[in-house]
């Protein structure tokens, strides 16, 4: 354990900054057995070539609601152990059962973890959820030294408040936010939470933009950053690093140059397939995509047969 919670801001201050990626998890045929040597291999091609941050682990995109307990623990050992000290990892603990919750945070620092992130729960019955979601990130707070990052979503339900937000971010190992609502909700909590709270959201399109207007300096987290990028084509880690270091008018430009990549993808995805799409592109690309877990459902060769020719035009360099 690097630090206690009354540290846990000072440290995300310094080592929650960059693009981290939210990863997919690869799983065998007929969404069995999880692909470990798949997933090590992407996350070493993550880091070694593609330069990502960090890592977000078994989360949505992990398709955690479809994971044994024992599952999600051993990814989470698996990529504290790919990502050493080359990459940051911030290992999802969300789950309805506050008992699970516990349970996964106290395995993480059991092994060796410095973040954990808990989305805001579906809460059946309640029309006002503030006092209880401050009594459920209170509760987390208190059983773990690990820094914290709330989720706010809308698959919950609801949306939590910029100023239910601030609150909890009192909270002496809170540290941030991915904050999926709309932009107004997260520049007003950016602003309200300054110093004591890292803002971020999932949106790869308005991140450039957030790093101009805003000062941000996480990106935290989705899955384009290994599906908008290769080897050879490293164009939001381009654009990333020119913002960051105030060449704005460069930065925008190769941004922009990415809106062929970025309409092969939101153009090819069937509404009903959210993991299933991103991991034939991944597959597409030379990564183990792998298949998805029930009752998720898979790509028909017809949409595959879609996706595949508007990655062949989509301009994004594989060699």
């Amino acid at each position: 354990m690097r630090f206690h919670r009354n540290e846990a801001k000072d440290w995300a201050a310094e080592n929650m900054r960059g693009i981290w990626a939210a990863a997919l998890m690869p799983y065998g045929a007929g969404g069995g057995a999880m692909d470990e040597a798949g997933f090590r291999r992407n996350m070493r091609h993550w880091i070694d070539d593609l330069a990502i941050d960090g890592f977000f682990i078994s989360g949505k995109q992990g398709e955690f609601y479809a994971m044994s307990l024992e599952e999600r623990k051993r990814s989470f050992e698996i990529a504290l152990d790919e990502a050493g000290d080359r990459a940051g990892v911030i290992l999802s603990c969300s789950d309805q059962n506050m008992d699970v919750v516990i349970d996964l945070a106290r395995h993480a620092e059991k092994i060796g973890a410095t973040s954990i992130v808990v989305h805001a729960p579906v809460l059946h019955f309640t029309t006002r959820q503030d006092e209880t979601l401050y009594r459920y990130y209170e509760t987390i707070s208190r059983e773990t030294n690990l820094a914290i990052a709330m989720w706010s979503h809308p698959d919950s339900g609801y949306l939590m408040s910029p100023e239910l937000c601030a609150r909890i971010a009192d909270l002496p190992n809170i540290v941030a936010i991915k904050y999926s609502v709309p932009r107004p909700m997260y520049v007003q909590l950016t602003e309200m939470t300054r110093g004591k709270l890292i803002v971020s959201t999932a949106s790869e399109e308005e991140w450039f933009d957030n790093i101009v207007e805003l000062g941000w300096r996480l990106y935290l987290c989705s899955n384009p950053p290994y599906l908008i990028q290769t080897r050879h084509d490293r164009r939001m880690r381009d654009y990333t690093d020119l913002a960051f270091a105030g060449e704005i008018e460069k930065g925008r430009a190769v941004r922009d140059s990415l809106n062929p990549v970025r309409k092969a993808l939101s153009s090819t995805r069937p509404p009903e397939k959210p993991h299933a799409h991103p991991k034939y592109w991944q597959e597409l690309l030379g990564q183990v995509g792998g298949a998805v877990r029930r009752p998720m459902l898979e790509l028909t060769d017809e949409e595959k047969a879609r996706v595949k020719a508007a990655f062949e035009t989509c301009g994004l360099k594989r060699v």
